[in-house]
């Protein structure tokens, strides 16, 4: 598809268009933040019927058809010139003057669980549901997009909203690279992201370096030799060989890997056998190994490899095993420079009390896989969705907020606000902290 052309809008009213002089890129002045978000508060209905409506019509990844279909209907009327990549991917290109060029990324997909937080707007598909908080990522970008239209006295260089499908599977940030992101859309100078997690409400997170750490996810097949029940010796037993890999492999962490070095290795799957009177001819384990360091990762991979072969050697399986990588995110890295810039802005405008170093977290996200394609830096940082007293209330008991549920909960379920007012602010702030400011004609 043809990169649409530009569409001017009107100049922007003087009232919203300070007249102090531009600031430098990542110098956002406070009266350009104050007038880009005076108004945010006025459009409070307007996030809770579009969160609510995608919260209620989740969709799975490569399959949201008819939320990118919404986004599309939403940019437009903003004034916005929408264009498809990657499939179900949106892509909006915000030129103001000048300056330096920002992509924001928000994901768009669902996840198969089925909801049972019986909230009154809770999805109404079967099996289908917002239970990681994308709905909320999308309310904010749009909101941003909102924003930055209606105020652009306060900004200038050009803004590039991007909807990325499909980060739950992994496949979407390629699917929008493969399909001629880079050739599409003005080389960015930096790139930011954000997500919903459980903390308190409108508190945020971020910080430099490794944030989230690397996925890789592994198919085990192995071999042996079927038989009847009755007949074990005639056999080599999968299942008895894939109970000693299982084991085995819980060693690798605990025993190969230094106390101060991250590691996760866990078997989420183990399949094997269809009778309890039949020895099956295989078995199948799926595993899943969490890294930041990419030497640490590769010296576990290649111990999971050495356990597998020797026992299937040591059982007499007659046949190599089969080890495929099938599913791999990459670790998300903050750039320093550019993480502190976008931590020193959230600070300037929600008070040091609001803004907290970003710990490292376990999940794993295909967010970096962009800015990596593209090569540019980039930020990702995390918004609390909690409801605030629930959260004082579960520190006070002896679970703490291990009690409250979680991303991928079927109960998980960020209260409305503060939330998105939170996260629609942040992404304006860490925008104005990059682009420049000016009085251009506008074009989107």
């Amino acid at each position: 598809m043809p990169e649409p052309a530009a569409a001017s809008v009107p100049e922007p009213d003087p009232a919203s268009s300070p007249g102090a002089a531009a600031p430098a890129a990542g110098e956002p002045a406070a009266e350009a933040v104050d007038a880009a978000l005076r108004d945010l508060s006025e459009h409070r209905d307007w996030r809770r019927e579009l969160y609510t409506d995608l919260h209620r019509h989740p969709e799975l990844g490569l399959e949201e058809t008819a939320t990118a279909q919404r986004i599309t209907a939403e940019l437009e009327a903003l004034g916005a010139r929408p264009m498809r990549i990657g499939g179900t991917g949106v892509v909006a290109v915000l030129t103001h003057g000048e300056g330096p060029v920002v992509l924001a990324r928000a994901d768009i997909d669902g996840l198969p669980v089925q909801e049972r937080t019986g909230l009154p707007y809770a999805s109404e598909v079967e099996g289908v549901m917002h239970a990681c908080g994308h709905d909320t990522h999308v309310t904010a970008l749009l909101g941003a997009v909102r924003q930055l239209l209606a105020h652009p006295g306060t900004w200038s260089g050009t803004y590039i909203a991007l909807f990325q499908p499909a980060e739950e599977t992994g496949e979407g940030a390629r699917a929008m690279v493969e399909d001629g992101l880079a050739e599409r859309i003005p080389h960015p100078d930096v790139a930011l992201g954000q997500h919903v997690m459980p903390m308190p409400a409108g508190m945020i997170a971020v910080g430099p370096g490794p944030v989230m750490s690397q996925s890789d996810s592994l198919r085990i097949t192995l071999h042996g030799r079927g038989a009847h029940g009755s007949m074990p010796h005639l056999s080599v037993d999968p299942v008895v060989l894939a109970a000693s890999v299982v084991l085995r492999l819980q060693t690798v962490v605990s025993r190969e890997v230094a106390p101060g070095e991250f590691s996760v290795l866990t078997i989420g799957a183990l399949h094997a056998g269809t009778r309890p009177n039949i020895i099956a001819d295989r078995a199948e384990l799926q595993v899943n190994m969490r890294h930041y360091d990419p030497a640490v990762r590769d010296r576990v991979l290649a111990a999971v490899e050495r356990v597998v072969r020797a026992e299937c050697a040591a059982s007499g399986a007659p046949r190599d095993p089969e080890i495929v990588l099938e599913h791999q995110l990459p670790p998300t890295l903050n750039d320093p420079e550019t993480a502190e810039r976008v931590a020193a802005a959230f600070r300037d405008r929600f008070g040091e009390d609001r803004v907290v170093p970003m710990p490292q977290v376990t999940a794993s996200e295909d967010f970096s896989v962009i800015p990596d394609a593209l090569g540019v830096p980039y930020a990702y940082w995390l918004v609390g969705g909690g409801d605030p007293e629930a959260f004082a209330a579960a520190m006070r008991e002896d679970g703490g907020a291990a009690s409250l549920p979680v991303n991928h909960s079927p109960l998980f379920a960020p209260v409305i606000e503060p939330t998105l007012e939170a996260m629609t602010s942040a992404h304006v702030v860490a925008a104005l902290a990059h682009l420049g400011r000016g009085s251009g004609r506008m074009e989107a």
